[in-house]
């Protein structure tokens, strides 16, 4: 478990599937996914049982004040080349400012700190506004761009690609601290 102030990261278990499916067959959540049809029950038990195997990924309830708000995933973990990706989203809505920042500081903590990754991508949909505004707020470096890669909605969609390193980790962490910091002292 990892804890910043009110908020937290904590293993997901058998008791979180049907709020996370509910949060992730949303609208709002599935149009910003690779996998965008309604998952059923058998499908997100049948995820549950392989995530348990496979330690190459992780999933996490993210909590403020012990209430689950959204979910982070750490993809594809490599601990021989120390990379992996990450996926989030925010379930419920309308929450406090700076709860994404809170979700994104404690995933990047988690990563370099917990997991020893090295580098850490995400990648996002080109029409994602927000998600891309999220990854340089928070320092991520934009690798490239596949262009019309994902078929979503009946056509094809540019993927951006994002990086943080551990070395920028490093050096970016008390600017997303201080950044942090100042909205959660508002509330």
């Amino acid at each position: 478990m990892l804890i910043y102030r009110n908020y937290k990261l904590r293993p997901i278990e058998e008791e979180d599937l049907e709020m996370v499916l509910n949060w992730r067959n949303s609208e709002r959540i599935r149009m910003n996914m690779y996998t965008d049809h309604l998952i059923t029950m058998e499908e997100h038990r049948a995820w549950f049982q392989r995530l348990k195997e496979d330690n190459r990924n992780l999933t996490f309830i993210f909590e403020y004040m012990d209430e689950p708000v959204g979910v982070m995933n750490f993809n594809r973990i490599d601990n021989h080349n120390r990379n992996c990706t990450w996926g989030f989203y925010l379930g419920k809505e309308n929450l406090l400012k700076g709860t994404g920042l809170a979700l994104g500081y404690l995933g990047l903590k988690y990563a370099f700190e917990n997991l020893n990754i090295r580098k850490l991508s995400g990648e996002v949909f080109g029409f994602n506004i927000a998600s891309y505004n999220f990854h340089k707020k928070l320092h991520f470096k934009e690798e490239g761009r596949l262009l019309k890669h994902i078929k979503k909605n009946g056509q094809y969609e540019d993927i951006i690609l994002f990086a943080q390193f551990e070395e920028d980790w490093k050096k970016n962490r008390i600017l997303i601290e201080a950044d942090l910091q100042s909205k959660l002292s508002t509330i």
